[in-house]
This record gives structure tokens, C-alpha cells and sequence, in this order.
């Protein structure tokens, strides 16, 4: 059968994030060899949320839910010339920030050599997607099936916001989406997920994570 799909929307206040990475990013290329970019932080914001709600990370056997132990992260990349392929971290659950990172930008390699093995490609539990490396504000994408959820965002704009004392300050905004299957996660259980995803990223002292 396919997914009902249901999507909840929202904007996440990445400007904290974006002054940690600008200050962070020379520092931390010197020492890992590769870029840090925000998909990093977003993966880490994602298994926070998918250990806080474990039936997010389930999947749909004909009338059977099967709950999964290990939280592994799809990700979509794109391919130039060769379209998106969806590698996945396995066991993201058990990796730090550092850890997720290491183990994507092996994937992202393997996928650029065009060496990535059906292993490398298989057994995800939840999928994430960037559009907003193509420059789109937001999208609402398919699930992969089995799985229940896929999370996506768009480009990062600087906004003018009102901010809580009524004042107007200038933001770096981004859209998140979380498309999820109603069959089994319905709209309250998806919108506080998407929530806890939002509050990672914008409450997270991200200094003590690296």
C-alpha cells in the first residue's frame, strides 16, 4: 500500500548555528580533511528526535509494525550527471556529531566514484534530504518505503523577524519539513517531532559537542 503521506512545516532560527560554524569551520577542516556543513548538524538534531520518538524510526510489514533497535540515517546525495542516491549511516544512534559527519563524507565519496555498494544503500530506517543546496525555501518529498518519515530543508535566507520584545532583528531563517506516513504517525506525534528537531537546533551549545 502507499503512504498516506502528511507533512508538517515549519522554520527553524539557524543564526546561533550559522556564527558557531562560520567561527568553527576553518578550524575543523584542518583538522578532519573535509568540509562541515549544516547536513551535520541536522542528522545530529534528527536522532535526538528519533530516540525521543522511536515510532518515527518503525516501518509498515503488510499489517505488522516493526519497531527498529538501531537508528540508521539515509541521506540523500546528489550525483552530478547521475541523479540522487540515498546511502545511509548505520547505527547513527551510536555516533557522535564527529562520528556522523566522518562516516557521511565517506558516503558522499564513495557516491561521487561511483563505488557505493547495495550495503552502503540499503537497511536506512529514516531518510533526510537537502533541497536547499538546489536553492528551493521548501519541499514536501516522498517517503521511502518501508520506512515512515523523511525530513527535509530548504536554502538558509536571512529574514527580517520580529523577534519576542517586538523588535525587528535580521535572521538566518531556514524552512524544515517532516513527511511522515499517517497510517501509523499522526499529526501531533509528526509536528512534535519536527518541534524537538527545531529546538536541537536552535538551544544546542554546539561547542560542547565537538
Amino acid at each position: 500500500m502507499t503512504s498516506p503521506h502528511v507533512n508538517s512545516i515549519d522554520e527553524v532560527d539557524m543564526t546561533a548555528l550559522f556564527k558557531f560554524r562560520e567561527g568553527f569551520k576553518n578550524e575543523f577542516k584542518k583538522q578532519e580533511g573535509f568540509s562541515l556543513t549544516y547536513t551535520h548538524f541536522i542528522l545530529y538534531a534528527l536522532v535526538q528526535a528519533l530516540k525521543e520518538f522511536p515510532m518515527v524510526n518503525a516501518s509498515i510489514d503488510g499489517d505488522n509494525i516493526i519497531m527498529k533497535k538501531d537508528i540508521n540515517l539515509g541521506c540523500a546525495v546528489a550525483v552530478p550527471g547521475n541523479g540522487l542516491v540515498v546511502p545511509v549511516i548505520k547505527g547513527a544512534d551510536n555516533l557522535n556529531i564527529r562520528g556522523m559527519a566522518r562516516k557521511l563524507d565517506e558516503l558522499v565519496q564513495k557516491a561521487r566514484a561511483k563505488k557505493l555498494t547495495m550495503d552502503d544503500m540499503s537497511g536506512g530506517t529514516y531518510t533526510f534530504t537537502n533541497n536547499g543546496s538546489f536553492g528551493i525555501l521548501a519541499a514536501t518529498p516522498v517517503i521511502l518505503q518501508p520506512q515512515l518519515g523523511i525530513f527535509c530543508v530548504g536554502t538558509m535566507k536571512k529574514r527580517p523577524i520580529v523577534t519576542e520584545d517586538d523588535a525587528i532583528a535580521i535572521r538566518q531563517m531556514m524552512y524544515a519539513t517532516h513527511t511522515y506516513d499517517h497510517r501509523l504517525i499522526d499529526g501531533e506525534v509528526g509536528s512534535k517531532f519536527l518541534r524537538h528537531v527545531i529546538n536541537t537546533l536552535q538551544t544546542t551549545d554546539w561547542a560542547q559537542l565537538f
